[in-house]
């Protein structure tokens, strides 16, 4: 099994799972779902009534199933049960499946059609997610990467559990969760502030040592001068190829016997030029990307109520 920073983990007595992660009121998150999809009427549902039903939920494209803890609070939710014949994690439709079978929801008709889309919706977007994340930490250690692959906070708004649990159930480390996670100085709070080493100043004077500061840097100068003022990752930004790795190894021989930090690689990273070797090297801690959660691909999920089953004749023939 991959952890959750996308290291082999030793074997464990204890069953982890990914839904353990979530906070108390995440639950809630499901009902405003519910309510924007349905804010009046429910004029389909009329129509079916509640006559107790099963649906099977297929998945028609190859991808890593996430997102099972947001389906089973849509269902809970409107009284209907959901039974998986898959674990979360793992791969489906791979090899050219046509379609497979991955659970099955019981309940009445006119709630599970209520909350199917809105079902359906949040598990092929963070299956999405988590399909993509495997993929880019696979071609990543395929190219001999053996740092951190981390998602941005370039999520949707309102739907960022979503997508940062999909990154995890993927195999990636989610990087920041939010502003308060970790302090991140880019180039605007350096610009405000009017130089790297005031800006890290002002930052550690708020933080303390409880959180750790990344600094943003445009070149090899700023990097040293971030280093020196305390910084504990300093980003290469936009840095790609030769440069990248040159500044990279330049920095741990500098300052690895004065200074404890991190280096991250980050800009316009994706499963294609990871694929190529631009961003590996063992002197970078940390590949921080938005390919594997921005403009990416769900994986197709339908919902499919199974045939009322047919009646036999009043004569018994």
């Amino acid at each position: 099994m991959t952890s959750l920073s996308g290291q082999s983990e030793a074997p464990s007595k204890l069953k982890l799972s990914w839904a353990h992660l979530l906070p108390p009121a995440w639950e809630k998150k499901v009902q405003d779902w519910l309510e924007e999809d349905c804010p009046s009427f429910d004029w389909g549902g009329y129509v079916v009534g509640e006559d107790v039903k099963q649906a099977k939920l297929w998945c028609k494209s190859r991808g890593v199933l996430a997102g099972v803890p947001f389906f089973d609070e849509v269902f809970k939710r409107l009284d209907c049960q959901v039974k998986w014949n898959f674990e979360e994690g793992q791969l489906l439709a791979e090899g050219g499946s046509p379609k497979v079978h991955v659970a099955t929801v019981k309940g009445p008709a006119r709630k599970i059609l209520l909350g199917e889309r809105v079902a359906l919706n949040t598990l092929a977007r963070c299956s999405g997610v988590a399909t993509a994340s495997q993929d880019f930490l696979s071609t990543a250690r395929a190219a001999g990467y053996k740092g951190i692959v981390a998602g941005t906070r370039k999520t949707t708004p309102g739907f960022r559990i979503v997508e940062k649990y999909g990154m995890l159930v993927g195999g990636v480390d989610a990087h920041r969760y939010d502003l308060s996670s970790m302090v991140m100085l880019k180039d605007n709070h350096i610009w405000s502030t009017g130089s790297i080493p005031a800006a890290v100043s002002a930052a550690r004077s708020a933080c303390g040592f409880s959180m750790r500061i990344d600094v943003e840097v445009q070149s090899l100068e700023e990097a040293q001068q971030a280093i020196e003022a305390g910084a504990d990752v300093v980003m290469l930004d936009n840095m790609v190829g030769q440069e990248l790795v040159n500044n990279a190894k330049s920095l741990k021989e500098q300052f690895a016997q004065k200074h404890r930090f991190l280096i991250e690689s980050s800009g316009g990273i994706d499963v294609r030029n990871i694929g190529s070797g631009q961003h590996v090297d063992d002197s970078i801690d940390i590949i921080s990307t938005s390919s594997i959660h921005q403009s990416t691909k769900h994986v197709d999920f339908s919902l499919k109520l199974l045939p009322a089953p047919a009646e036999a004749s009043s004569t018994g023939v």
